[in-house]
Parts: C-alpha cells; sequence; structure tokens
C-alpha cells in the first residue's frame, strides 16, 4: 500500500460518501475505489440513456453500496441526499458538446441550474461536507498558448462548455461566500475502462475503442490536433486529493496526463495496443464539429502536482491496453 492509499484508507474508513453521476464512467471507478478503502458510497444516477449511467459499472460492487435513481435536477431528492455525508463527489453532467448547441436548454438545466441547487441542499443542510466539482477544459476555449494552465482566458466555444464554467464557478463562490469546501478539477481526455463507448456523446475515444474491436475502421477527423488524456485511475486519485487535502478548497485544477499526442499517433498507439489489428481513415471534420473544435490542447498541470502531490501513474501504451483488454471481455454491456 502506498502512501496516498494509506492516506485514503484513513480518510475515507467508516466515512459517508455521495456521489452524484455515479453509475457514469468515472463515478463508477470512483465508486469501486472507495468501497475498497471501506468508505459508505451513495450513488445518485437518472440513468438517462444519453447521460451514460450504466448498471454494469458497478457489476460486483452492487451490494457494498447504495444505488438513488434521482436526478440532479431535483432540488428536494438533493436536500435529502446531502443530509450526513462527509464528502460529495459532484460528477453529474451533461458532456455532449454537440448535444449542448442542439438543446442548450437542457444543458443549462444539468450544467448550471442542477449545480447551483445542489450548493445550496449543502449549504442548508450539510455546510460543513467537503466536495469536488468535474469541470472540463472545454471552458477555456481555442488555447491562445499552450500548454494551457489555469491563469488562462476562460473563452468556451459551445454552450456546453459556459454551463460548465458557471457551475465551475459557483463551487469556488459557495465556498468564497459561506466557506464550504468546494474545489473543482478541469478535466481533460479522460478514458479507460467503463467508459461510454457506444457513441461520441462522451468521447471519441471511446467510438474508436468499439469500431477496432468490431473489425471495423475509425474516423480521425483532422489528426494533427494535439491532445493529453489521462486515464481513469488518475483521474479518480486527483478526485479523492482534492476532497481529502484542505489546500485544495476554494481553488481549481487542471489535470492532464502523461504526455500530449496528436490524433494520428494516438491512433496508431490503439492499434498497437491491439497487437496491430485495425486501421482507420482521415477526413476533414464536419461542419457542425469543427465550428466548435478547440484545436490543440494540452494542460499545464504543475499546479494540482504541486499543490497535491499528484502524477499520471499510466502511461498512455498502458492505458490504451488496459482499456481494450476491458472492453474485450465487457463489451456487448456497453452497445
Amino acid at each position: 500500500m502506498n502512501n496516498f492509499e494509506q492516506q485514503f484508507e484513513q480518510s475515507f474508513r467508516n466515512r459517508s460518501v455521495l456521489i452524484t453521476g455515479g453509475l457514469g464512467f468515472i463515478g463508477s471507478n470512483l465508486a469501486r475505489r472507495l468501497v475498497d478503502f471501506g468508505a459508505k458510497v451513495t450513488i445518485v444516477d437518472s440513468l438517462v440513456p444519453e447521460y451514460g449511467g450504466n448498471r454494469f459499472n458497478v457489476a460486483g460492487v452492487e451490494d457494498r453500496l447504495d444505488i438513488n435513481i434521482a436526478d440532479v435536477r431535483d432540488p428536494h431528492s438533493l436536500q435529502v441526499l446531502v443530509q450526513g455525508q462527509d464528502y460529495l463527489f459532484n460528477l453529474a453532467g451533461q458532456t455532449s458538446h454537440l448535444d449542448s448547441m442542439k438543446d442548450p436548454y437542457a444543458d443549462l438545466e444539468i450544467n448550471c441550474k442542477a449545480q447551483l441547487s445542489i450548493l445550496e441542499a449543502c449549504r442548508h443542510h450539510n455546510p460543513d461536507i467537503s466536495l469536488v466539482f468535474a469541470s472540463t477544459r472545454q471552458i477555456y476555449g481555442r488555447p491562445k498558448q499552450l500548454p494551457v494552465d489555469e491563469n488562462h482566458l476562460l473563452q468556451p466555444v459551445d454552450v456546453n462548455g459556459i454551463n460548465k464554467m458557471a457551475g465551475e464557478w459557483y463551487h469556488i463562490l459557495y465556498h468564497n461566500t459561506y466557506g464550504i469546501r468546494a474545489s473543482a478539477l478541469r478535466l481533460t481526455n479522460t478514458y479507460g475502462p467503463r467508459m461510454r463507448i457506444k457513441d461520441d456523446r462522451q468521447t471519441f475515444l471511446g467510438v474508436w475503442v468499439r469500431l477496432l474491436l468490431a473489425g471495423e475502421p475509425f474516423e480521425v477527423w483532422g489528426g494533427e490536433q494535439l491532445r493529453d488524456f489521462t486515464y481513469v485511475d488518475d483521474a479518480v486519485q486527483a478526485l479523492m486529493l482534492s476532497v481529502t487535502n484542505p489546500h485544495a478548497a476554494g481553488r481549481v485544477f487542471n489535470l492532464g496526463g502523461d504526455k500530449p499526442v496528436s490524433l494520428l499517433d494516438l491512433a496508431a498507439a490503439l492499434i498497437a495496443a491491439n497487437d496491430d489489428q485495425g486501421k482507420y481513415v482521415t477526413r476533414q471534420f464536419p461542419g457542425e464539429r469543427k465550428r466548435i473544435d478547440i484545436g490543440h490542447y494540452y494542460a499545464d498541470d504543475r499546479l494540482i502536482r504541486e499543490t497535491l502531490g499528484w502524477n499520471p501513474t499510466v502511461s498512455l501504451e498502458q492505458g490504451l491496453q488496459l482499456t481494450l483488454d476491458y472492453f474485450r471481455r465487457h463489451l456487448k454491456e456497453y452497445l
């Protein structure tokens, strides 16, 4: 057991933890780790088909946690659920950038208004709770310089980015004004077991994985764009550090990964991880996607490394291999 695991064991054993969006990709991986540390975990998830919740994500640990099917847009449910909780991982959200442009009001309800309701529930019913919000690098928009640090201009290119930015700053406001211990992580491309692969609402890499395992070519749009990727176990560790370390309260942190890589090099690495089996085709960006694409992006994540001691432990090559291994075994559960 390493130092962080010892720390988490002490922080979470017999403590009450609430995870919004807990049947989704990151939330379920987090829940599995927390029950291993002895936490009393309650998952809140709406199981709306478009938003990524999947009961199979907690297969094998169902009897070690509580699942509450509720929508974060319902303020009355949250008032009850936050009571008595020591920690809150606020991961519920609408993640599709394209959907946010097609239905901006739904995105506003989930990524903005619901976040305010959650914080109001904490303020009135559990002001001593410690929570972390899953924000996104999308709020930066098209980078003015690389790598992007936390002081970069915030200029989102889509409705999702604007609403996530508001949700993030509600959390920081409630820390600054009401003393609620809230922080935010600006996540980049998170990937790994249990990610959504049946469509591109969560990540394009999931679509690549599904097509590769089906023996079909996948599409690389553009290809020269540089991006960074965080393996889900590393993202989970960052979330746990953020909610337990007092130095995180009231702050926002970029999360990066192993190294920046072009999409063409990522495609080649994915095929290499599949025993060199598979192929891809390149094409131009579809018009509706090009309008909201951010181009090159990779994070300067020195702040979280220096403040919380976080470092990614899984290389891109290892992470792709682990991801493919998982979906080879469980592909039918994600289609």
